[in-house]
């Protein structure tokens, strides 16, 4: 694995400090970064991804003490939250100091902090000094990259410094939790489950109106090529129609390929846990986005708890939002 060199890290600050854009490791994807105290940076993100200005960004942070600067409050649950999960892949949003510009927050008044465990992004925010506005280090809406190779991919020399930390722990974006006046809400569902979060935090707010979050539009994480999830007993079928029509085909199976299938079939076959199939999974859908297939068909992820973030993410990938898909589903 290689690691960013002091020497790296240096440049790196430099260009944050004069306004740049950065791309760099965490422990859940690589992140594309500028100084979140800037409000003319943060804007060259918005710019350079194709993000939308009411799509709030994280504000990474290398230790909690820093909270005061971009947090009003910090409500109890949250301080038990942080205690026992950072370092690590969870955002919390609380309300907005009034020192945190809006571009930052997608015009609400809150904002979402995270500090992460990964060394890199550590030594960086370290050097650096301050908070960094991070989203995934993609194009919106796009597949969120877990190597540097896939954020030279997306941007090539438009983000000069980026710095390679090697492949991503995790592989999915980390859980986010709003600690606002209503209670705590899971936003986005990640590493850290739901029954983490309640076990720390007490019992979950699920009515009322959840504040703007990364990632919570209807297609998101998506490949290029049109992805479809398709339950074990219509994969067969579901691939014969395609495949017959002359068309290559991707799947990712839960299993290895059939021996007699079509020719134009590319199989790759997913990890069975769930931890390290979410670790895989960007990996393996930009693998099939590249071998030129009409589609791509994913067979459908069981459904407990430990599967919440991977189904979270295929849904989104094919547009169906955070919606359940049934056996049979179209």
């Amino acid at each position: 694995m290689t690691i960013a060199g002091l020497e790296d890290i240096g440049a790196a600050v430099a260009t944050l400090r004069a306004g740049g854009l950065v791309a760099f490791p965490t422990e859940t994807v690589y992140g594309l970064g500028a100084n979140a105290a800037d409000r003319a940076a943060v804007a060259k993100i918005f710019a350079l991804k194709g993000r939308p200005s009411d799509h709030p960004v994280i504000v990474h942070i290398d230790d909690p003490r820093r909270l005061p600067r971009w947090a009003r409050e910090v409500p109890e649950p949250a301080r038990a939250l942080a205690a026992r999960f950072w370092p690590g892949p969870l955002t919390l949003i609380l309300p907005k100091s009034d020192e945190v510009d809006e571009v930052v927050t997608g015009g609400q008044d809150s904002v979402g902090i995270r500090v992460p465990s990964h060394p890199v992004a550590q030594r960086l925010l370290r050097a650096f000094g301050g908070g960094v506005a991070a989203p995934s280090a993609n194009r919106y809406g796009h597949l969120s990259p877990t190597r540097a190779a896939h954020v030279r991919e997306e941007f090539g020399d438009a983000v000069p410094i980026v710095l390679d930390g090697g492949e991503s722990q995790i592989g999915l974006e980390s859980t986010i939790v709003a600690c606002l006046g209503d209670g705590v809400r899971l936003l986005r569902p990640g590493h850290i489950t739901r029954s983490q979060i309640a076990a720390v935090a007490g019992e979950l707010v699920e009515a009322g109106e959840a504040p703007r979050a990364p990632g919570d539009r209807s297609l998101h994480y998506a490949p290029r090529t049109p992805l479809e999830l398709v339950p074990a007993p219509l994969l067969a079928s579901r691939i014969a129609s395609i495949a017959t029509h002359g068309e290559r085909v991707g799947v990712l199976g839960r299993g290895p390929a059939p021996p007699d299938r079509h020719p134009g079939v590319v199989w790759l076959e997913a990890a069975a846990e769930a931890q390290a199939y979410a670790h895989d999974l960007y990996d393996r859908l930009r693998t099939l986005d590249h071998a030129g297939c009409a589609r791509i068909l994913v067979e459908t992820p069981p459904r407990d708890e430990s599967w919440s973030a991977v189904n979270d993410r295929l849904r989104r990938a094919c547009g169906l939002g955070g919606r359940a898909i049934e056996a049979g589903a179209d």
